[in-house]
Protein backbone atom coordinates (compact mmCIF):
# COMPACT_ATOMS: atom_id res chain seq x y z
CA UNK A 1 0.00 0.00 0.00
CA UNK A 2 2.85 2.39 0.93
CA UNK A 3 4.74 1.52 -2.26
CA UNK A 4 1.60 2.07 -4.39
CA UNK A 5 0.95 5.44 -2.69
CA UNK A 6 4.55 6.54 -3.34
CA UNK A 7 4.15 5.69 -7.03
CA UNK A 8 0.96 7.73 -7.19
CA UNK A 9 2.67 10.73 -5.58
CA UNK A 10 5.65 10.45 -7.94
CA UNK A 11 3.36 10.24 -10.96
CA UNK A 12 1.41 13.28 -9.80
CA UNK A 13 4.66 15.27 -9.35
CA UNK A 14 5.85 14.24 -12.81
CA UNK A 15 2.54 15.27 -14.39
CA UNK A 16 2.69 18.64 -12.61
CA UNK A 17 6.24 19.25 -13.81
CA UNK A 18 5.32 18.39 -17.40
CA UNK A 19 2.21 20.59 -17.22
CA UNK A 20 4.23 23.49 -15.78
CA UNK A 21 6.80 23.18 -18.54
CA UNK A 22 4.08 23.10 -21.17
CA UNK A 23 2.38 26.14 -19.61
CA UNK A 24 5.61 28.13 -19.86
CA UNK A 25 5.89 27.35 -23.55
CA UNK A 26 2.22 27.92 -24.33
CA UNK A 27 1.46 31.15 -26.24
CA UNK A 28 -0.04 33.98 -24.20
CA UNK A 29 -3.56 34.98 -25.13
CA UNK A 30 -5.40 38.29 -24.87
CA UNK A 31 -4.85 41.89 -25.85
CA UNK A 32 -1.17 42.99 -25.82
CA UNK A 33 -2.29 46.61 -25.36
CA UNK A 34 -3.35 45.76 -21.81
CA UNK A 35 0.34 45.77 -20.85
CA UNK A 36 1.21 49.04 -22.61
CA UNK A 37 0.99 52.60 -21.36
CA UNK A 38 1.79 55.77 -23.28
CA UNK A 39 1.39 58.54 -20.72
CA UNK A 40 3.17 60.18 -19.15
CA UNK A 41 5.62 60.28 -22.05
CA UNK A 42 9.33 59.90 -21.27
CA UNK A 43 10.99 63.31 -20.95
CA UNK A 44 13.22 64.22 -23.88
CA UNK A 45 16.76 65.55 -23.32
CA UNK A 46 19.72 66.14 -25.60
CA UNK A 47 22.73 63.95 -24.78
CA UNK A 48 26.25 65.30 -25.01
CA UNK A 49 28.21 64.74 -28.21
CA UNK A 50 30.51 62.43 -26.25
CA UNK A 51 30.05 60.49 -23.04
CA UNK A 52 32.01 63.18 -21.20
CA UNK A 53 29.84 66.07 -22.37
CA UNK A 54 27.02 67.27 -20.15
CA UNK A 55 23.51 66.38 -21.34
CA UNK A 56 20.97 69.16 -21.63
CA UNK A 57 19.40 68.51 -18.21
CA UNK A 58 22.68 68.49 -16.27
CA UNK A 59 23.82 71.15 -13.83
CA UNK A 60 27.34 72.21 -14.79
CA UNK A 61 29.29 72.63 -11.56
CA UNK A 62 32.55 73.66 -13.22
CA UNK A 63 32.99 74.58 -16.88
CA UNK A 64 36.70 75.42 -16.85
CA UNK A 65 36.18 79.11 -16.14
CA UNK A 66 33.67 79.68 -13.37
CA UNK A 67 33.92 78.32 -9.82
CA UNK A 68 30.97 80.36 -8.54
CA UNK A 69 28.93 77.22 -7.73
CA UNK A 70 31.54 76.33 -5.07
CA UNK A 71 32.63 77.84 -1.78
CA UNK A 72 35.48 77.41 0.67
CA UNK A 73 34.89 74.89 3.46
CA UNK A 74 37.09 76.94 5.76
CA UNK A 75 35.18 80.19 5.78
CA UNK A 76 32.27 79.82 3.35
CA UNK A 77 33.78 82.46 1.09
CA UNK A 78 35.08 82.32 -2.46
CA UNK A 79 37.12 79.35 -3.60
CA UNK A 80 40.85 79.84 -3.03
CA UNK A 81 41.99 77.17 -5.48
CA UNK A 82 43.52 78.19 -8.83
CA UNK A 83 41.87 78.02 -12.24
CA UNK A 84 44.55 77.09 -14.77
CA UNK A 85 44.08 75.95 -18.37
CA UNK A 86 40.42 75.13 -17.78
CA UNK A 87 41.08 73.16 -14.59
CA UNK A 88 40.38 73.82 -10.92
CA UNK A 89 43.64 73.09 -9.09
CA UNK A 90 44.04 72.43 -5.37
CA UNK A 91 46.10 75.02 -3.52
CA UNK A 92 47.47 73.15 -0.54
CA UNK A 93 46.57 74.58 2.83
CA UNK A 94 43.57 76.61 1.64
CA UNK A 95 41.11 73.88 2.61
CA UNK A 96 38.55 71.86 0.75
CA UNK A 97 35.72 73.25 -1.33
CA UNK A 98 32.04 72.33 -1.50
CA UNK A 99 29.06 73.06 -3.70
CA UNK A 100 26.76 75.84 -2.62
CA UNK A 101 23.77 73.60 -3.38
CA UNK A 102 22.95 70.25 -1.87
CA UNK A 103 22.38 67.01 -3.78
CA UNK A 104 21.03 63.56 -2.99
CA UNK A 105 20.49 60.80 -5.56
CA UNK A 106 22.52 61.80 -8.59
CA UNK A 107 24.62 61.01 -11.61
CA UNK A 108 27.97 62.80 -11.30
CA UNK A 109 30.68 63.21 -13.92
CA UNK A 110 34.09 64.52 -12.87
CA UNK A 111 37.52 64.48 -14.46
CA UNK A 112 40.71 64.68 -12.43
CA UNK A 113 44.47 64.71 -12.87
CA UNK A 114 47.33 64.07 -10.47
CA UNK A 115 50.61 65.98 -10.91
CA UNK A 116 52.86 64.95 -13.83
CA UNK A 117 55.90 65.36 -11.60
CA UNK A 118 55.75 62.46 -9.18
CA UNK A 119 56.45 63.23 -5.55
CA UNK A 120 55.89 60.93 -2.60
CA UNK A 121 54.48 57.43 -2.45
CA UNK A 122 51.45 55.54 -1.22
CA UNK A 123 48.90 58.04 0.19
CA UNK A 124 51.30 60.96 -0.27
CA UNK A 125 51.12 60.90 -4.05
CA UNK A 126 48.40 62.90 -5.83
CA UNK A 127 45.89 62.57 -3.00
CA UNK A 128 42.44 64.15 -2.95
CA UNK A 129 38.88 62.92 -2.61
CA UNK A 130 35.31 63.43 -3.77
CA UNK A 131 32.83 63.45 -0.89
CA UNK A 132 29.22 62.67 -1.82
CA UNK A 133 26.94 64.55 0.57
CA UNK A 134 30.13 65.81 2.19
CA UNK A 135 30.53 62.46 4.00
CA UNK A 136 31.07 59.52 1.71
CA UNK A 137 34.51 59.63 0.07
CA UNK A 138 35.45 58.29 -3.33
CA UNK A 139 39.23 58.34 -3.26
CA UNK A 140 41.37 60.27 -5.75
CA UNK A 141 45.00 59.14 -5.80
CA UNK A 142 47.88 58.49 -8.19
CA UNK A 143 47.92 54.69 -8.19
CA UNK A 144 49.90 54.18 -11.36
CA UNK A 145 52.73 51.90 -10.19
CA UNK A 146 52.07 53.15 -6.67
CA UNK A 147 51.03 50.55 -4.12
CA UNK A 148 48.95 51.50 -1.10
CA UNK A 149 46.31 49.83 1.05
CA UNK A 150 43.61 48.41 -1.22
CA UNK A 151 40.68 50.20 0.39
CA UNK A 152 42.53 53.51 0.16
CA UNK A 153 43.59 53.51 -3.47
CA UNK A 154 41.99 55.41 -6.34
CA UNK A 155 38.31 54.55 -6.88
CA UNK A 156 37.97 52.98 -3.45
CA UNK A 157 35.22 53.98 -1.06
CA UNK A 158 37.86 55.22 1.34
CA UNK A 159 38.67 52.84 4.19
CA UNK A 160 35.69 50.69 3.13
CA UNK A 161 35.57 49.00 -0.28
CA UNK A 162 38.46 48.70 -2.77
CA UNK A 163 37.78 49.02 -6.50
CA UNK A 164 37.19 45.86 -8.51
CA UNK A 165 40.28 46.68 -10.58
CA UNK A 166 42.96 49.37 -10.75
CA UNK A 167 42.09 51.32 -13.92
CA UNK A 168 44.48 54.20 -13.23
CA UNK A 169 46.19 56.21 -15.94
CA UNK A 170 49.66 57.65 -15.51
CA UNK A 171 50.63 60.80 -13.63
CA UNK A 172 49.65 63.98 -15.46
CA UNK A 173 46.96 62.22 -17.53
CA UNK A 174 43.31 63.16 -17.23
CA UNK A 175 41.11 60.52 -15.65
CA UNK A 176 37.34 60.22 -15.41
CA UNK A 177 34.85 59.13 -12.79
CA UNK A 178 31.24 58.53 -13.78
CA UNK A 179 29.25 58.02 -10.61
CA UNK A 180 25.73 56.86 -9.85
CA UNK A 181 24.91 57.61 -6.21
CA UNK A 182 21.85 56.70 -4.16
CA UNK A 183 21.59 58.64 -0.92
CA UNK A 184 20.82 56.90 2.37
CA UNK A 185 17.44 57.29 4.02
CA UNK A 186 16.71 57.41 7.73
CA UNK A 187 13.93 56.61 10.18
CA UNK A 188 12.58 59.35 12.42
CA UNK A 189 14.74 58.10 15.30
CA UNK A 190 17.90 58.44 13.17
CA UNK A 191 18.41 54.76 12.40
CA UNK A 192 19.19 53.81 8.81
CA UNK A 193 16.23 52.82 6.66
CA UNK A 194 18.34 52.21 3.52
CA UNK A 195 22.13 52.66 3.25
CA UNK A 196 23.81 54.67 0.52
CA UNK A 197 24.77 52.86 -2.70
CA UNK A 198 27.32 53.79 -5.33
CA UNK A 199 28.32 52.64 -8.80
CA UNK A 200 31.51 54.04 -10.30
CA UNK A 201 33.13 53.83 -13.72
CA UNK A 202 36.82 54.78 -13.67
CA UNK A 203 38.07 55.65 -17.15
CA UNK A 204 35.09 53.75 -18.56
CA UNK A 205 35.72 50.63 -16.45
CA UNK A 206 33.28 49.63 -13.73
CA UNK A 207 35.10 49.60 -10.40
CA UNK A 208 32.22 49.87 -7.89
CA UNK A 209 29.09 47.90 -8.77
CA UNK A 210 26.10 49.03 -6.70
CA UNK A 211 28.38 49.02 -3.67
CA UNK A 212 26.84 49.53 -0.24
CA UNK A 213 28.47 52.38 1.68
CA UNK A 214 28.90 51.45 5.33
CA UNK A 215 28.64 54.97 6.70
CA UNK A 216 30.50 58.27 6.76
CA UNK A 217 34.17 58.09 5.85
CA UNK A 218 36.44 57.76 8.88
CA UNK A 219 40.23 57.96 8.82
CA UNK A 220 40.41 56.27 12.23
CA UNK A 221 37.85 53.75 13.39
CA UNK A 222 34.87 52.18 11.69
CA UNK A 223 32.39 54.06 9.51
CA UNK A 224 28.99 54.93 10.89
CA UNK A 225 25.83 56.71 9.81
CA UNK A 226 24.47 59.86 11.37
CA UNK A 227 21.11 61.18 10.24
CA UNK A 228 21.37 64.10 7.83
CA UNK A 229 19.33 65.97 5.24
CA UNK A 230 18.17 64.40 2.00
CA UNK A 231 20.40 66.84 0.10
CA UNK A 232 23.91 67.85 1.12
CA UNK A 233 26.86 69.52 -0.68
CA UNK A 234 29.47 67.65 -2.69
CA UNK A 235 32.99 68.46 -1.55
CA UNK A 236 36.49 68.13 -2.98
CA UNK A 237 39.41 67.56 -0.63
CA UNK A 238 42.56 69.58 -0.09
CA UNK A 239 45.12 66.93 0.88
CA UNK A 240 48.06 69.18 0.11
CA UNK A 241 48.70 67.86 -3.42
CA UNK A 242 48.00 70.03 -6.53
CA UNK A 243 45.36 67.71 -7.97
CA UNK A 244 43.29 69.24 -10.78
CA UNK A 245 39.59 68.86 -11.62
CA UNK A 246 37.58 69.78 -14.71
CA UNK A 247 34.33 69.14 -16.58
CA UNK A 248 32.21 68.60 -13.47
CA UNK A 249 28.48 68.12 -14.03
CA UNK A 250 25.64 66.50 -12.16
CA UNK A 251 22.15 65.23 -12.86
CA UNK A 252 19.91 65.04 -9.78
CA UNK A 253 17.79 61.90 -9.99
Amino acid sequence: MIIRLSKIVMSACLCFAVSAGFAQKAPREGDPKLTEYWDPAVRVITPGKTAADAPSDAIVLFDGKDASKWKSQKDGGAVKWKIEDGALVVVGGTGGIETKDGFGDCQLHIEWRTPAVVKGESQGRGNSGIFLMGRYELQVLDNYNNRTYANGQAASIYKQTPPLVNASRGPGEWQTYDILFTAPTFQEDGTVRTPAKITVFHNGVIVQNNTTIWGSTQYVGTPNYEKHSAKEPISLQDHGNPVAFRNIWIRPL
